[in-house]
């Protein structure tokens, strides 16, 4: 994890949960395993669960998820947060995977995921994106979630790590708690959803 990507995920943490710090929350972190840093300090409260979700078992690993798209292991609305930053450029179908960010946020919960615009090559073990904040936006919008922020990193800041080459864009968005049944059976939904199911998309 560059320097940069840490700033952004502890700026969400200041902005939007330090008014609950005195409340239990559940958070995810998708994508969780501990390369070179984690963001598990930044939500390190004692009224706060932390669970680190990842595909293969490691450092900072609590949950080893099948797939990224069908998260057997997680119930519906059961998680007040879901953050993941630089994973979303190495998952396949990423708009699968926020139906499912979408799944188990509870009404009201907050997500926050972090992706770069630009950058080297760097497969773990695929590389398939890079995400402008229009980008962000349909993703959010896809998974019926209402957006707060998109944004994008393009000046240099003077990271010492070179983080600056990355550009990451942003994105804070809200599962809407407006008192009606969530939907997620859409046609195009259900017919993602059979794919994953079917043919094992990983």
């Amino acid at each position: 994890m560059h320097a940069s990507s840490y700033d952004k995920m502890r700026a969400f943490a200041d902005q939007y949960l330090t008014e609950h710090q005195q409340r239990p929350l559940s958070i995810l972190d998708l994508g969780s395993q501990d390369v070179n840093g984690s963001y598990r300090p930044l939500f390190d409260r004692p009224d706060w669960r932390y669970v680190g979700l990842d595909m293969a078992p490691g450092a900072n690993v609590d949950i080893v998820l099948k797939t990224p798209y069908a998260w057997k292991e997680i119930a519906s609305a059961s998680a007040d947060v879901v953050v993941s930053g630089q994973a979303f450029e190495h998952i396949r179908y990423i708009w699968i995977s926020m139906l499912e960010v979408a799944r188990v946020l509870k009404p009201g919960g907050l997500c926050c995921v972090i992706a770069p615009s630009s950058g080297p090559e760097h497969r773990h073990p695929h590389d398939c994106w890079r995400i402008y904040p229009d980008g962000m936006w349909s993703l959010a919008q896809f998974a019926q979630l209402e957006v707060i922020q998109a944004t994008t990193q393009w000046q240099a800041m003077g990271y010492p790590d070179c983080s600056d080459s990355w550009h990451d864009s942003m994105l804070i968005c809200r599962k809407p708690d407006n008192g009606r049944l969530w939907n997620t059976k859409s046609a195009l939904k259900r017919w993602l959803q059979h794919r994953v199911m079917t043919q094992g998309l990983r």
